[in-house]
C-alpha cells in the first residue's frame, strides 16, 4: 500500500496525465478510458505510474 507521499505523487502524475490528454485534444471518453487503465494498473501493481517498467506492463 502506498504511503501518503507516494499517494500524493500518484495523484499529481494522474492529473498531469489528464491535462496532457486534454491538451492533445482527446475526447472525454478517451481520457476516461486511458485514465481508468492507468489507475487500474497502478493500483493492481501498487506502484507509481513513473516507476512502471515494460515488464510490469507485459
Amino acid at each position: 500500500m502506498m504511503n501518503n507521499e507516494q499517494q500524493q505523487r500518484s495523484d499529481y502524475l494522474y492529473e498531469q496525465h489528464v491535462t496532457h490528454l486534454t491538451l492533445q485534444g482527446k475526447r472525454p471518453a478517451t481520457i476516461d478510458g486511458y485514465s481508468r487503465a492507468l489507475h487500474r494498473i497502478t493500483h493492481y501493481l501498487d506502484k507509481l505510474p513513473d516507476t512502471l517498467t515494460t515488464k510490469d506492463l507485459k
